[in-house]
């Protein structure tokens, strides 16, 4: 059986869904009462979408409501982990925000816990029992829809490993490296580079984990139609989109994304179900 959080989120639309009721309290705190009978559930998964901490805190209190019915065998389901890009300390005065998270997660003792296209390898290294989905058949369905010569593009070191496991698992599709120059103190990008002179006017698809703003890849996009880039589409598993995808119209021609976050709508926009991808 499955513990859906979020009820516009069904990961796996198979599994039977556990009835529960969910609200705030007047102080803040999350609650949860679950309906369903499971007295004779051995195992259980809990899926949510966490957009704050109120949300991992529905997900900490639904764990032990659960296990306090008597189930076993409990796993998680959290395709984007929470403080995921907080996975270093750049300067002093800093937490490491996604080793707090694990911490947490960790000291309930599931069995098993598994996210979509973490940040980088730090995430699951930190997570006890931890399963990484990663984003190649996302990508898989991304490219069956575009130009044969679109090439994959890279924006930054932190993703050019993954890209080239990409590339090999689709086989065939060139890598272009770029990268960008960012202020560890304040965060701000002042520039970008690409890696190649002259793309002949191939089409590109950036392929990242995260969109919180949008800001790298426009400059991004700006900087590879300088390089005689053709047509830019862009792809990534996790979007957020704090500042909503109209400010990413004018360089892409099409926005691809998953519900790994939230339900996003757009003119360019596809997003692909997650349950698609399981």
């Amino acid at each position: 059986m499955i513990l859906n959080l979020d009820t516009n989120f069904n990961p796996y639309p198979n599994k039977e869904a556990i009835l529960f009721e969910c609200f705030t309290f007047s102080g803040g705190e999350p609650h949860i009462k679950i309906s369903s009978d499971l007295s004779k559930v051995n195992e259980v998964m809990i899926s949510h979408r966490v957009n704050s901490f109120n949300d991992f805190g529905l997900l900490l209190i639904a764990i032990d409501a659960v296990k306090r019915m008597g189930v076993k065998n409990i796993e998680v389901f959290l395709p984007y982990f929470p403080g995921a890009r907080q996975d270093r300390v750049m300067v002093p005065g800093e937490p490491l925000t996604v080793k707090v998270y694990a911490n947490i997660l960790n000291n309930t003792r599931i069995d098993k816990v598994t996210i979509f296209d973490p940040h980088s390898e730090v995430t699951p290294a930190l997570l006890d029992n931890c399963s990484v989905i990663d984003n190649h058949l996302f990508i898989e369905e991304i490219v069956k829809t575009l130009p044969e010569n679109v090439l994959l593009i890279s924006p930054d070191g932190g993703a050019l490993k993954k890209i080239y496991k990409v590339a090999a698992f689709l086989k065939d599709y060139g890598v272009i490296e770029c990268g960008k120059i960012r202020n560890v103190e304040t965060g701000r990008l002042s520039g970008f580079k690409v890696g190649e002179d002259d793309l002949k006017n191939r089409p590109c698809l950036i392929v990242d984990d995260i969109c919180d703003g949008g800001g790298t890849f426009n400059g991004l996009a700006e900087e590879l139609k300088r390089k005689n880039a053709g047509a830019l589409y862009l792809a990534v598993s996790h979007g957020i989109f704090s500042k909503g995808t109209e400010v990413l119209n004018a360089h892409f021609e099409k926005i691809f994304t998953t519900d790994a976050v939230k339900t996003v709508e757009g003119d360019v926009v596809t997003q692909i179900p997650i349950s698609k991808i399981l």
